[in-house]
């Protein structure tokens, strides 16, 4: 299949398209470079497995990566052998800034934090062209004042931020732009531009940096690298350097000689290797080391690096002095040795490359983005693409490796054979993947993964398509079925959202026109994924009776207690939204499996399979035991219920947790049924002698579209229960805020839930900002913020269900405001809301940047900040201002798809074969 972003009318597109036909190697070098590799699961290697102490951001500029390297918005290599960044100092700080600073878990008072002001600009799939901004003071960086005030303050304050420090008033910094640019694919381009912002001239050193990640330090077997690799300055030029690798060809890399008094006079070399003498007082078994550039540029030490001119770390070092609102242009190239700039020179057609490549990548972008979008949804679309596409990372991680330690060095301590992770020994990550954050998040969440392909599709399919697949394969499934969660628990219960990213991938962009290379995606995904089935029946469901507990659900401190740890003894809590997603996985494979029998007959049996398991499951979580199941009647709402000895107490916290029953609805034409015929007699037998089950419960029941088609609803609530629920999700003193839909009602700000177990009082409150409890270590929170991913299902859901009910049934929107509307939109509505989130208002003031904020003035006026837009973690569930990470595009890119919508062109969602 070819989407619009993939066809040969854009110079991306064929990139693209030559890519995946394996014609050219456009995907090689990217923005792979992490944004933190210190303070990882994958570089601990303690006994206690505290990770934020054992590998600290002090150590970072000393001491060699075990699985990875990190580097300032800087690019690599597919399997980071080779990378490239620059490092800044401005003369006043302590340290050379070769990376983003952030607070870890324990220092911030909200979890880790990165504490830098960085842009994520614009970025082509192939990084053919590549734009991001960094804003570096002039004045010393606060660290140690960062250290302090965050430590001073307690949960109920905000977090203290690099510039409440006040290091960018009087507009006191720089404005670094970065920039990379392919001429091939083997051929890249990198431009940093340095903008003085400030009032007078002022003086920045700038290091442009090639180094090789250490492989052959270890004794590892798998990295394919058995000699020390190497990079050697070119006799024939002062300022050119080739490399040498196992496993990669030859490259040359350029730095363009700089004139007058900001020239370089010679490059500067060291190893890629740990300074042992300054972290653990032994010496050194080389001269050379890490931080040579730190203590060259920052401590004078001129000894630091090496005169013999070669090395495993090289950089020119620039020292420039820009006049005020002025300013300056460092240029490099690096190209495989094979290819030749034109005319021989590195630079003279540098700047025509460049140009070229930002007039395809706004061609590209021209047929990927709606035509009717205003210049304010296209920039926030624009960066919303660019911040995710900046995320993808070389992610390595061997457990088995990282369990047992590399032969040659110390042996792990023997605690770690039955701690972290233990019990995932055959996972083998060594892939490039999409992350939720490169700082703050910098490792896969599976869960949020499957969200992220949903925007990133639109623009590279082939991509999304591998990512989804990835986490099914052998060497990432545990072989229970499990999908891993995260490297801090690879273990941890994720909501079972990945068939439906799979089915919105088949059915988005194939529809009517599916190929068999489509199919044999969706027919890949299903098999392994009815392993992943299997393991969520089997290890969710204790009592057998399709209530479904135990798990952490993704969802942190939504609820009183962890609900990934063990209740007390004799308890077992039955999971509104456990049930709900498992009943939303089974509807998902049934229309995976109505999918694939519309191809092949042999899968009418799975579906037939699928649609029982979904009515047993709908019809517990309704009906249990011939009661209420997790429905309460009086309240309209469905509720965790805490059992024991027999008893069950519903917990009454209205959040998230009632509402996924909302997610699980599909819609089937009875065109589609007719042209299934054992499915469709088996159903149909179902419903004739299993009464039993489908009292009460919207289920296959049939009528008459707009379009004059008979369509068939199968879902949770029935008709009068999805409308009650809807009161609260559009009451705006319950879910619906300004900005989108709360994960907590706003009810609970006057009204906490309260219960007591083993006489410990336990109490949710709503919290529409930070979270106030050390739950999960605090950094998010679940208990009134809103949530993209959550309410991106909601309007899924909403136009799912007006699709069946269409003119039938209008709400009122909002609760009490006699404004009824149909469902869809409801939806649009909703949409509308989360993006008030990013649009600037009448006096340019983004909600997410917060009102009230240091920069909040220069958000909204400032003309270097006024277009700047931050794709946060979630959003304040009463004024839209961003909390936790600040560059989680990841999920959070889906008001990507929230923009198309609007637009009249996002996928509705809905069961229609043949149809978009």
């Amino acid at each position: 299949m070819s989407t619009a972003a993939q066809s040969d009318r854009t110079a991306e597109g064929r990139r693209l398209v030559e890519d995946k036909e394996r014609k050219d190697n456009w995907k090689r070098w990217g923005p792979y470079l992490s944004d933190r590799q210190w303070g990882t699961v994958r570089e601990d290697y303690s006994a206690d497995g505290n990770c934020w102490d054992y590998f600290t951001h002090d150590q970072a500029r000393s001491r060699a990566y075990r699985w990875g390297e990190d580097g300032l918005l800087g690019i690599c290599d597919r399997e980071c052998r080779l990378c490239f960044s620059f490092a800044l100092w401005n003369g006043k700080d302590p340290i050379l800034k070769e990376r983003l600073y952030g607070l870890t878990g324990s220092q911030g008072n909200h979890g880790e934090d990165v504490k830098e002001l960085y842009y994520h600009l614009d970025a082509t799939p192939t990084t053919s062209y590549a734009k991001a901004l960094y804003k570096y003071p002039q004045a010393e960086y606060p660290y140690e004042q960062i250290n302090v005030e965050n430590r001073n303050r307690g949960k109920d304050a905000l977090e203290f931020e690099v510039e409440d420090s006040g290091v960018f008033d009087e507009n006191k910094y720089w404005d670094v732009v970065f920039e990379y640019a392919k001429n091939t694919s083997q051929d890249i381009l990198c431009r940093l531009s340095v903008h003085n912002r400030g009032p007078e001239p002022a003086t920045i050193h700038v290091l442009p940096t090639l180094w090789f990640r250490n492989t052959w330090i270890w004794g590892c077997k798998h990295e394919g690298c058995t000699a020390k690799p190497r990079i050697t300055l070119d006799p024939g030029n002062p300022l050119r350097v080739k490399t040498k690798h196992d496993t990669l060809e030859e490259f040359v890399c350029e730095w363009e000689a700089l004139e007058g008094a900001d020239a370089a006079t010679q490059l500067l070399f060291t190893e890629n290797e740990t300074n042992s003498k300054r972290l653990y007082g032994v010496e050194n078994y080389t001269p050379y080391v890490k931080d040579a550039f730190h203590r060259f540029v920052v401590g004078g030490d001129k000894d630091a690096v090496s005169s013999k001119g070669h090395g495993t770390k090289v950089a020119a070092h620039h020292v420039l002095t820009v006049p005020a609102g002025q300013s300056k242009v460092i240029r490099v190239r690096f190209h495989s040795a094979a290819e030749q700039p034109a005319g021989g020179s590195a630079f003279a057609d540098f700047d025509a490359i460049f140009e070229q490549r930002k007039k395809e990548a706004d061609e590209f972008y021209r047929e990927v983005q709606p035509s009717k979008l205003d210049d304010q949804r296209r920039l926030i679309q624009r960066q919303a693409y660019a911040g995710m596409l900046w995320s993808k990372q070389f992610y390595h991680y061997i457990v088995g490796d990282w369990l047992l330690g590399d032969p040659e060095m110390p042996k792990p301590p023997d605690s770690r054979l039955h701690g972290r992770n233990n019990q995932w020994g055959q996972l083998y990550n060594r892939d490039i993947v999409s992350m939720p954050d490169k700082w703050e998040y910098p490792w896969y969440a599976s869960w949020d993964l499957a969200f992220h392909m949903l925007p990133l599709s639109n623009v590279d399919f082939e991509f999304a398509k591998a990512q989804l697949m990835l986490f099914l394969r052998e060497w990432y499934m545990h072989p229970n079925g499990q999908i891993p969660a995260y490297e801090f628990a690879l273990g941890d219960v994720n909501p079972p959202v990945h068939a439906w990213a799979v089915i919105r991938l088949f059915e988005s962009f194939a529809g009517k026109d599916a190929s068999d290379e489509d199919y044999r995606f969706l027919e890949s995904c299903f098999h392994k994924l009815i392993i992943n089935f299997t393991w969520w029946v089997n290890r969710k469901d204790p009592e057998g009776n399709n209530l479904y507990s135990g798990g952490f659900l993704g969802l942190d401190n939504i609820g009183v207690f962890d609900r990934s740890k063990p209740l007390p003894p004799g308890m077992i809590l039955e999971q509104a939204d456990g049930t709900a997603w498992m009943a939303f996985f089974c509807a998902t494979m049934l229309h995976c499996a109505i999918n694939l029998a519309l191809k092949d007959p042999v899968y009418e049996d799975m579906a037939s399979k699928f649609f029982e398991h979904t009515v047993l499951i709908i019809d517990a979580i309704n009906n249990f035991g011939k009661g209420q199941g997790l429905w309460n009647e009086e309240d309209g709402f469905y509720y965790d219920h805490l059992r024991k000895d027999g008893r069950s107490c519903p917990m009454k916290i209205r959040s998230l947790v009632g509402l996924v029953p909302l997610f699980s609805v599909l819609v089937i034409d009875d065109s589609t049924l007719k042209k299934l015929p054992a499915f469709a007699k088996r159903t149909k037998w179902f419903v004739q002698h299993r009464k039993d089950l489908i009292e009460e419960t919207s289920f296959m029941a049939e009528r008459m579209g707009e379009d004059a088609n008979q369509r068939s609803l199968l879902c949770i609530p029935s008709k009068a229960k999805l409308i009650r629920v809807l009161e609260y999700l559009f009451d705006e003193n319950e879910f619906l805020s300004e900005f989108g839909i709360r994960s907590l009602s706003k009810f609970h700000e006057k009204n906490p839930f309260k219960i007591n177990i083993n006489n410990e009082e336990l109490r949710a409150d709503y919290i529409p900002g930070e979270s106030n409890s050390y739950l999960f270590g605090g950094n998010s929170n679940w208990r009134g913020p809103i949530w993209f991913p959550m309410n991106f299902l909601l309007v899924q859901s909403l136009q799912r269900f007006d699709y069946y009910y269409g003119e039938s049934l209008k709400i009122e929107v909002p609760t009490r405001s006699g404004n009824f509307m149909r469902l869809r939109d409801a939806a649009d509505e909703l949409c509308n809301r989360l993006l008030k989130n990013f649009l600037p208002d009448s006096k340019g003031f983004r909600a997410c940047h917060g009102k009230d904020l240091r920069l909040s003035e220069k958000y909204a006026t400032d003309p270097h900040f006024k277009d700047l837009v931050l794709f946060y973690e979630f959003f304040h569930g009463d004024n839209g201002r961003g909390c936790g990470a600040s560059h989680q595009t990841g999920w959070t890119g889906l008001i990507i798809n929230c923009i198309n919508i609007l637009a009249g062109t996002g996928h509705l969602g809905v069961f229609r074969p043949g149809s978009q």
